[in-house]
């Protein structure tokens, strides 16, 4: 058990304090002073009971200078040592840490990976084993700085070292040096990240394009809610930007400096989902660390958590998600400790959650926990009148990232992107014209560059030639229209009536697509 002693800064209060377990027959196995005077003391106290804790804590808190005694999950090395280890399991690039004699002393998952072995038997291992050409402390040494973009070479594959010195003490010693942190970066990569960081480096609602007036209705409307601190809902089919509204709105809120985290729940294990959003508590069950795990509600501490597809999550976690909303408290995975945190919640789905709520699939008390405030990103298809600003939006993005020279939308392409059913919407879009640029030989996209699966096509479309005349496109329609409701309008004047037009004008199109044997009646 781990505990927090409120408490004066006195000599030899943690003597009296750590008296108290004696004469229980207790060891103390760590201890660590904390707060910004030093005013708290941490004891972890591993055979210390709950019962008694009940009977020792009136002992505890009679000792002079200690105001009051609780239960804590973790000690703050132990914290410390998991948001450290979350960061670094969380970069993509190898992360090293070696010393002066050229031992590796620790590294991140990625680096492990590089290296064929697990991350806990990495401290010892010789760096020459990887690096034979590569003196590395000489080089620490030599410059006693920090390096950037140092080329070595490593499994027959190229990569780019930073390296940074660690220093003991005075930063103008080389005597002083512990060692260095390396990080490396695949040399054959290095363009594909500059992309990315400037694809990612504004994330505010400029870098939402609002080329049709419904896109714009809803920046508008998310401008209002977004320093509102409440629950947002965002409501929109796969692809259309759902996440992307959600950093915005963060960022135009109060909350903008702080972290914001996002969950995709689909398609994750029950188990899986809540020990990523709520954590773990040290050895929690089979498998699981010893020093337990921080979920990501702990890492946003101050900051907006986005949970991607909401509707897709377990009563369970349904239960979970409505008590941390109701007052901002959950326990950890294998803990009965209550943990208390500041966090905004958005959330998305493209699902009906009304209709589940009607099913019994989703609570109807969560939903009105998370339609505090709503957005609704409408489809591509419903935007039409702005997809061709778009288009040349990502055809300039993809010609940037290939780097090839600009090409131009023929207007037959344009026709055939505004035709599309696009059942991805905006991140479809960006895919096929990213596809089209590349495969584009010459300086102008055509109908033939755009590769446009009929996957998902939406039924009252299915089958219909979009390659020919408006008037013909429109027929066809007219006669799928007319060929589904007579069945149950068995007569023109009925059906006339049914669509809000004259007995006459039915009676005509039936007879011309040969439906109903030219009924009159």
């Amino acid at each position: 058990m781990r505990l927090r002693f409120h408490c004066q800064n006195r000599i030899g209060i943690l003597r009296d304090i750590v008296a108290h377990f004696a004469d229980y027959g207790l060891n103390v196995a760590h201890g660590e002073v904390g707060g910004e005077h030093g005013n708290a003391i941490y004891l972890h106290v591993p055979n210390l009971l709950n019962a008694q804790l009940t009977t020792l804590r009136p002992e505890l808190e009679r000792v002079p200078g200690v105001f009051g005694v609780r239960r804590v999950s973790l000690m703050p090395s132990e914290r410390r040592h998991l948001e450290l280890d979350a960061l670094l399991s969380s970069l993509s690039d190898p992360v090293m840490s070696i010393d002066m004699e050229g031992h590796l002393v620790a590294a991140n998952r990625a680096a492990g990976q590089l290296l064929g072995v697990r991350v806990d038997e990495v401290p010892g291992l010789s760096l020459d084993r990887y690096l034979p050409d590569l003196d590395l402390p000489a080089l620490i040494r030599r410059n006693n700085a920090r390096v950037n973009g140092l080329r070595i070479r490593l499994h027959d594959a190229t990569y780019l070292a930073d390296i940074a010195p660690l220093h003991r003490e005075n930063l103008e010693d080389v005597a002083s040096l512990a060692g260095a942190v390396v990080t490396l970066h695949r040399a054959d990569r290095i363009g594909e990240r500059i992309y990315h960081v400037q694809r990612q480096e504004s994330r505010g609602f400029e870098s939402l394009f609002q080329s049709s007036p419904r896109l714009e209705a809803l920046i508008r409307e998310a401008r209002r809610m977004a320093p509102l601190d409440a629950p947002l809902l965002i409501q929109g089919e796969t692809g259309t930007g759902k996440e992307l509204l959600a950093r915005a709105c963060h960022l135009a809120s109060a909350r903008g400096q702080s972290p914001f985290m996002a969950l995709n729940c689909a398609g994750l294990p029950e188990s899986m989902v809540e020990t990523e959003l709520f954590g773990y508590a040290p050895g929690a069950f089979e498998g699981a660390r010893p020093e337990g795990k921080l979920g990501l509600l702990e890492l946003t501490a101050g900051g907006t958590i986005f949970l991607d597809e909401v509707g897709e999550t377990s009563p369970r976690m349904q239960v979970k998600l409505l008590r941390f909303l109701q007052d901002g408290g959950f326990r950890r995975v294998g803990s009965d400790e209550e943990t208390y945190l500041d966090v905004r919640v958005i959330c998305a789905t493209q699902q009906d959650l009304p209709s589940l709520c009607g099913e019994g699939r989703f609570r109807q008390d969560l939903y009105h926990r998370l339609n505090v405030l709503t957005l609704t990103v409408p489809p591509l298809r419903d935007c039409l009148d702005g997809i061709e600003a778009l288009a040349e939006h990502f055809i300039d993005r993809a010609a940037r990232q290939i780097g090839c020279p600009l090409p131009s939308l023929s207007s037959a392409a344009v026709a055939r992107l505004c035709a599309y059913h696009w059942p991805g919407n905006v991140r479809q879009l960006e895919n096929v014209l990213f596809q089209a640029v590349s495969l584009c030989e010459g300086g102008t996209i055509e109908p033939a560059h755009l590769r446009l699966p009929d996957v998902g096509q939406a039924p009252g479309l299915a089958g219909i030639d979009l390659d020919g005349s408006l008037a013909d496109i429109l027929g066809e329609v007219e006669r799928r229209v007319l060929t589904t409701l007579y069945p149950q309008n068995p007569s023109s004047r009925q059906l006339a009536k049914r669509l809000g037009v004259s007995h006459t004008t039915i009676a005509n199109k039936l007879k011309r697509h040969g439906i109903g044997g030219g009924d009159e009646a």
